[in-house]
């Protein structure tokens, strides 16, 4: 049996493994959707969900395996084109999806009840009409299936490899799983290699064996599929019901160690053997049956995925470690220069290559494809427009751009506001698109690739771009503006980011309650990123985010401010000038002029109330984002490095401007600074938007 720990392992496994396939399965069905005959479409379904039952069947998760078995026997209609892939099919398939999905998380929450009994009896009855149909069209067509199931009693014959236990396995697990096929009838345990010395007897270790008796009607892929977890590992025999006593015969030369205990229980079961058609037969038998388990083995071992799945926390770990290094190199690489060795110089500067490979290596395992996340938009799309009554299509561009997995599994929710924004707001009716000379089908593009060391994300549309004179008048109503003041198109553009500013003439369960886009700008802004609009009246809109690309260990700018450290991302910098000599250190704020511009500046001593110590020439350092820019008044500049992020504590998570820290090689702390945030600071028009 397996202790608590063990259990919570497969199923934290198994709750990880069903997230991806049933993602599978929704890339599955928007494949379907476009191209109803694509096989490659129909077959990864089924084989997701066939992968789920078996799983659920092995962990004993009933609930999940019955429902999931109902869904996996109408996928295999289609899959073998008895049923066509109709679009009530894909929506059908859609709902079921979402419910095992809704069966799983309260699986993983120890709750064994099915979280919507109603909905999942409506799903049932619907999938038990779809076969019923079939089996009704089956009939008049009598056409013969595949494989032929056969009725009657199956003999299943199982070894179990010793390392069952230690891989998590559980032979009841089968048992059970066999008894979704049909009535186990008779079973026999097989103790025949337990140790008879207690010295030689391990309690991690399996000894046992199985006989087991199945009355069922099933094809023998369906028996096979109970065993797919061991098949390589494990001694299994499979006879089906119209097996001959040559068959069985041939059984006990290969279970010679319990041949006594199978041939009682044989005949106990009403299975007598003739010695004399076993003598004539027994040769062809057990070479046809070697052959087909040796294609069976051949088979899995091809199909078996060179992926190793590798729990995100232990990511996490070896990324922190990773961190570390780089800081214990910095700091060796310090301690060098101080020394000034030459061939120890030499020494660091190779370590320090290494150190960078290791580096790029440990983050690249966290990089996902984008396809990941863009491929969940297809049905977000198709629902929306159907509760808008708008004709739109999806269009996805980039989808092999990478980035890192923390920061896709946050950047879903902003997307979403984004993309149902630009279908309500954004898209018209066929109706109107047709009076404006346009295709009633509207169309949003997901585009992602990178750019100067960033990844940026596209939201585009063909609708009718964002009305300014509209967001002006809301944004006098609401008291953001007077009336009477002149601002560019651009930070009009911009007010839509308002807390509270909606142009929706309604509320609705898609918007006008202006709180969608203020979410997307603080979303954004928690990654380190940021969001750029380029609004075409008529034309449509493109909303542009730039996100750096993990979050993790980031190439930095060290400077430094009375005595303090502090660290600005490489990706925001585009350069460093002597500070003029007119410029008021004394001051926290203001304006200072940079190539005949007006440029705004932050003094970060006087920002950050520390002490002035600082009697030479100071530094700029100038940072940008997006269309603000601002300059960073700073005692010192000290060169690039590599610096791991770490989030600060409790007492000091409150602090404004500020994203983090960092350990120098030096032992010191080094803060990271919140550039988006320094930048709202430097405007005297706060960043608002609407929705």
């Amino acid at each position: 049996m397996l202790n608590n720990e063990q259990w919570q392992q497969l199923l934290d496994g198994f709750l990880a493994e069903s997230a991806e396939l049933l993602a599978r399965c929704e890339e599955s069905l928007a494949q379907l959707q476009a191209d109803p005959a694509s096989s490659e479409a129909i077959n990864e379904l089924f084989r997701a969900v066939h992968t789920i039952k078996g799983s659920a069947g092995l962990l004993g998760l009933d609930m999940v395996a019955a429902f999931v078995h109902d869904y996996e026997n109408v996928l295999m209609l289609a899959r073998d084109g008895q049923v066509p892939v109709t679009e009530e099919l894909v929506a059908l398939a859609l709902r079921c999806c979402d419910h095992t999905g809704a069966m799983i998380e309260v699986v993983g929450s120890d709750n064994s009840a099915d979280p919507n009994p109603v909905r999942g009896q409506e799903l049932t009855a619907a999938l038990n009409a779809f076969q019923l149909a079939n089996d009704e069209a089956m009939a008049v067509a009598d056409e013969p299936k595949s494989e032929a199931s056969q009725q009657g009693v199956w003999h299943i014959s199982l070894r179990f490899p010793e390392d069952l236990f230690a891989n998590g396995f559980d032979p009841a697990s089968f048992i059970r799983y066999l008894g979704q096929l049909g009535r186990v009838a008779d079973l026999c345990l097989i103790d025949d290699l337990l140790p008879t010395e207690e010295s030689a007897f391990d309690p991690e270790a399996c000894y046992l064996g199985l006989e087991v008796r199945l009355d069922a009607e099933a094809t023998l892929d369906q028996v096979e599929e109970a065993f797919d977890f061991i098949w390589e590992v494990a001694q299994i025999r499979i006879l089906p019901p119209d097996a001959r006593p040559a068959d069985y015969a041939a059984l006990l030369d290969v279970v010679p160690d319990s041949r006594h205990t199978v041939e009682a229980f044989l005949a106990q079961a009403g299975i007598h053997l003739d010695d004399g058609r076993r003598a004539l037969e027994q040769t062809e038998t057990r070479q046809a049956s070697a052959d087909r388990v040796g294609a069976k083995v051949d088979a899995r071992r091809t199909q078996k995925n060179a992926l190793l799945r590798i729990s995100a926390d232990k990511l996490d770990t070896l990324i922190n470690q990773v961190g570390e290094l780089v800081i214990t190199a910095a700091g060796a690489q310090m301690r060098a220069v101080e020394m000034q060795d030459p061939a120890l110089n030499g020494i660091l500067e190779d370590l320090h290559m290494h150190v960078e490979h290791i580096r790029e290596s440990a983050l690249q395992l966290r990089m996902v494809e984008m396809g990941e996340i863009f491929s969940r938009f297809h049905r977000v799309v198709r629902e929306t427009a159907d509760a808008l009554e708008k004709q739109i299509h999806l269009e996805i561009q980039g989808a092999d751009t990478e980035l890192d997995k923390s920061l896709v599994d946050r950047l879903y929710d902003p997307l979403v506001h984004l993309v149902r924004n630009a279908m309500d707001h954004g898209i018209e009716s066929p109706d109107e698109r047709l009076a404006a000379g346009k295709p009633a089908e509207g169309r949003i593009i997901l585009n992602a690739f990178h750019e100067s060391g960033m990844i940026v994300i596209e939201i585009r549309d063909d609708g009718r771009g964002i009305d300014i004179a509209k967001v002006r008048r809301k944004a006098v109503d609401n008291g953001l503006i007077e009336a009477d003041e002149d601002l560019a198109e651009a930070d009009l553009e911009r007010l839509i980011f308002h807390p509270g500013l909606s142009t929706a003439g309604s509320v609705s369960n898609l918007s006008g309650r202006g709180v969608g886009m203020d979410s997307v700008r603080q979303d954004i802004e928690a990654l380190r990123g940021s969001i750029d609009i380029d609004n075409r009246p008529g034309a449509g809109c493109c909303m542009k985010i730039r996100l750096p690309l993990t979050l993790a260990i980031i190439d930095g700018f060290l400077v430094s401010a009375a005595g303090q450290f502090f660290v600005i991302p490489t990706d925001w910098v585009t350069e460093c000038v002597e500070a003029p000599a007119y410029l008021d250190a004394t001051r926290r704020d203001g304006f200072l002029e940079l190539r005949e511009k007006p440029l705004p500046f932050i003094a970060l001593h006087r920002h950050f109330d520390l002490p002035d110590t600082h009697r030479g020439r100071r530094s700029l350092v100038v940072v940008d984002q997006g269309q603000e820019r601002a300059a960073l008044l700073v005692d010192e500049l000290h060169g690039e490095i590599q610096t791991v992020i770490k989030p600060l504590g409790p007492l000091f998570q409150h602090l404004p401007d500020v994203a983090g820290g960092t350990i120098l090689g030096s032992g010191q702390v080094a803060l990271t600074l919140d550039i988006p945030g320094l930048l709202k600071s430097v405007h005297a028009l706060e960043t608002i938007t609407y929705q």
